[in-house]
Order: C-alpha cells, then structure tokens, then sequence
C-alpha cells in the first residue's frame, strides 16, 4: 500500500511511542474485535504505565485515528485509523501455502466454463476469508472470432460466441419448432461475418441497422434468429448481459449476529441487490494497478454500513482487464491476509484465462 497525503501527514505527526501504541491496539482489535484497553497494553510489548498509554491514547483519539465505542477505557480503530493502519504499518506479502493450493486447486478444477470458474472464484473467496465473495462476469469488449447455432431439442438452439481470446460463452435462445438447420447455419455465418475481429457492441449496431433496413441477405426466421442473438450477448435479453456473482451472504449476518448490528446489514443486503451499483464499484479497479481497499465511508457505495470492500481486476487472455473481484465484510477484516488472498485468486484467473487462449491457438 501507498501513504495517501492524509496519511503521510498523519504520519509525520505520531512519534515513535504513539506509533508502537497504536499499532498495538488496531492489531488487538481486529484479533478479537474488541477495543483495546490501557492495562491489556502495558502487560504486553509497551513498557509504560496505563496511565502514561491514556495519554497517548487520548492524543490518537484527538486525531480522529481511535474512538471508545462504549464507556470503558478501551479504544478501537476508526475508519480513519484504519485507514492510516492500512497504508503505514500493515505487511503485506504473499498468501499462505494453504491458501494458495485451495485457489489453485478449486479454480483449475472448475472446468473451462468462464462462469463456473468466476461462481467458484466468489466462493473461495468467502470461504477463507469469513466475508462475502464479489465477482463481476466480464465486460464484452474482446472481438469476436466466431458465432455459431446449434440446434437443440424442444424449441431451442444454443448460441456459441467464441471470442480472440479464446473464451467461450453459450446461451439459450428460443426458436420455432422445425426451423430448419439451414437457418441456423445461415445466422451463425452472418454473425460470425460481420462480427470477426470487431467487439460485439461494435458490430452490434451495423448488424440492427442492415436488419431493419433490410439490406442483409437473410430471410425473416434468420434475421429473428440474429436478433435473438445479439439479445442474449448484449444484454437487451432479461437477465442477461453482465452479471454480479454474490456468494457468503450468510457470513455477514452470523458476524452481525456477534456484534449485535443486525440493522447494518440488512442496509448492507439491501445494497447488494444493487447489482449495476455494485459492478460500477468493482469496474473502479479496471485502472487500477493491483488490489484497491474501501473501507466504511471511502466506499460510496456502503459509506453507513461499517464495512469494508477489497477488490482487485482480472485479465483475460490478451492480458487486458475485463472484470474484477473481490470481498466485502467488516471493517475488523484481517487485512494482511485477505488482500493478498484477493490479489492472488484475480491473478490464478487470469492465468487460466491466458493458458486457455494458449491451448485454442491465439
């Protein structure tokens, strides 16, 4: 992590006991979620008397960096303490062993299909870090290198879109019952024609106006038939489109339940169903370098329910981005390890996603 300037001046403002004493007490805190109390500090590692830790604890206080959530001498982090926390004093390296196998294992295992392995990814994530997993599906801005229909029983056909990077997407859509072969072979032909090497909302466009103008070489079944298509991959189709993949609710409310804050996350739960919200969110790390941090008020998005949000982008297989991960929980979530977590398993993905396009060729 960078010093923000607020931190770098906050910084500069601390001497070296202030320092050693509040480190000690945001450690304390997010080991048990508990504040931090003078007598605890001077029988550890700080070697003063509690009276001379009040003091200090009341100058940290002052600066806005620690709070007394109830009326004892405890004190905890807030949101700026966190912060400060986060960019000064926190070491951040690398995932354990442990960790990185399970990510390895799981995720190479979800099988070559992009949305299994994203589902999968949003689970890890909320297993191993007790919050809740956050995954956008990718945005469609890779050319296209084929379409193709195929038919299926009772009134459908899959729709394959493959794209330069080798990803592979499949959607159902309705068609007539007997409508022959030739047609769908047509549509996909059509498709794959005007779409190659262009992204889908680019050829999207030319290929409604050839249609409603009736310029394209395509009879009524096949022209419904494309436009069908481009419904499901362009997200005018119900549901479809880019999707936010949600898994670990249930980890925020058994926190809630230790914390007696019940009504905080059920704001936070109603935010979720936010979707556009939240994939506006996770699309702030498509500049970013590496894993960005929320936390309480820095994220608009939950800036009153105490929580805090970790996301890094992934790649696709050209090695640009197309989406992002991440975690959501509270505030007291152990940094140091779920940020490395976060910036390994947005990696993995991107790695599978390069080998994938590797095996197809390009």
């Amino acid at each position: 992590m960078v010093l923000t300037p607020d931190s770098k001046s906050l910084m500069q403002r601390l001497d070296q006991r202030s320092r050693d004493i509040f480190k000690e007490i945001v450690e304390g805190y997010l080991t048990t979620g508990d504040p931090v109390g003078s007598r605890t500090l001077s029988k550890g590692v700080i070697a003063l008397s509690p009276a001379s830790i009040r003091n200090v604890m009341a100058d940290l206080t002052d600066l806005g960096l620690l709070d007394a959530p109830h009326i004892s001498a405890g004190r905890a982090p807030t949101h700026k303490g966190l912060r400060l926390f986060v960019d000064g004093f926190l070491e951040i390296g690398e995932p354990s062993g442990a960790d990185k196998r399970e990510i390895d294992e799981r995720l190479r295992g979800a099988g070559s299909d992009l949305e299994a392995i994203l589902g999968e990814a949003s689970g890890i994530l909320s297993g191993l870090t007790g919050g809740a997993g956050l995954v956008a599906s990718p945005t469609r801005d890779t050319a296209v290198r084929h379409v193709e229909f195929i038919p299926l029983a009772g009134g459908e056909a899959l729709c394959v879109l493959v794209t330069e990077d080798g990803d592979v997407e499949n959607r159902l859509v309705k068609v007539p019952d007997g409508l022959p072969v030739t047609t769908l072979i047509e549509a996909g032909n059509y498709l794959s024609t005007r779409m190659k090497g262009r992204t889908l909302a680019e050829a999207a466009v030319d290929v409604r106006e050839e249609i409603s103008s009736r310029r394209a070489a395509l009879d009524a079944a096949a022209s419904s038939l494309v436009e069908a298509g481009l419904a499901q991959w362009s997200g005018d189709a119900p549901g479809r489109g880019r999707s936010l993949i949600v898994r670990g609710r249930a980890n925020l409310l058994e926190d809630a339940k230790v914390a007696g804050d019940l009504d905080r996350v059920r704001q936070l739960f109603n935010e979720l169903e936010r979707q556009q919200s939240l994939l506006d969110i996770l699309d702030t790390t498509r500049e970013a370098d590496g894993v960005r941090l929320f936390i309480g008020a820095e994220n608009q998005l939950f800036p009153l329910s105490g929580s805090s949000v970790i996301v890094a982008p992934y790649m696709g297989g050209s090695k640009h981005v197309i989406g992002a991960l991440g975690v959501i929980g509270p505030t007291r979530l152990n940094y140091a390890r779920v940020i490395p977590m976060v910036d390994y398993t947005a990696k993995v993905i991107g790695e599978i996603l390069a080998a994938r396009r590797a095996k197809d060729g390009k």
